[in-house]
């Protein structure tokens, strides 16, 4: 019996409980929801970070507050210093918006957890640019912050709590649970049987169900009985 050349054997489905990786489910609409969310928070902290740069005159008299003794060579360093740091600050911030949008619109539950530890952060930061615009005391008393600054962040905020509850939503949670995998036992892949329509795959020789090659008899002395 003629075996078909390897690579020639026909494909074979996968069937429930075959050990596997299942394919992943479409992203609910709350997540999705939640990932424009992320990108739109990632371009009003942009906004607000080229907002912020534009401000140089403030940065200027809060180190001239701060600082009264140093030149104005030291405080043009000062200031520009400041610009940098903001500018590389901004981007990082930027950069883990849109991070934390395309990891958990592919279903990463450490995504899910990381945003929310950032969203508590971002929490932190609020608080402090709100104390900073009413011109508080203490470590809030660095700089004032401007109106629009504010603004810009206040609204960023209820952005990032939108899309915090939208992945915590109960219709969110069965899209961030691991795969399940087939049962332990299962029968391999690819079934011995041919599907409708399909030629069963030949069993190599030497296993169960595979052709059994013709044998020899034994010589009858007493078939054929020696000529005289």
């Amino acid at each position: 019996m003629a075996y078909p050349p390897a690579g020639q054997y026909p494909a074979y489905p996968q069937y429930p409980g075959q050990s596997g990786m299942p394919a992943k489910p479409p992203a609910p609409r709350t997540v999705q929801n939640a990932f424009y969310l992320m990108l739109a928070g990632a371009g009003l902290t942009l906004i607000g970070a080229i907002i912020g740069l534009t401000q140089t005159s403030t940065i200027r008299d809060t180190i001239r507050t701060q600082h009264p003794d140093y030149s104005s060579t030291k405080v043009d360093s000062a200031v520009h210093a400041g610009v940098a740091f903001a500018a590389v600050f901004g981007l990082i911030e930027v950069g883990l918006w849109v991070w934390m949008a395309f990891a958990n619109r592919n279903g990463k539950n450490w995504a899910r957890i990381t945003a929310t530890v950032f969203f508590g952060i971002s929490c932190l930061s609020i608080i402090g640019l709100l104390a900073a615009s009413a011109g508080g005391s203490g470590p809030f008393s660095a700089q004032k912050a401007s109106g629009i600054g504010v603004t810009i962040g206040v609204i960023t905020w209820i952005v990032g709590l939108a899309a915090i509850v939208l992945l915590w939503n109960k219709q969110s949670r069965p899209y961030f649970k691991p795969p399940q995998y087939g049962a332990p036992g299962a029968a391999p892949y690819p079934y011995p049987y041919a599907m409708p329509g399909q030629q069963p795959m030949p069993s190599a020789p030497g296993q169960a169900g595979a052709p059994q090659q013709p044998q020899d008899q034994p010589a009858d002395p007493w078939s054929n009985p020696p000529q005289q």
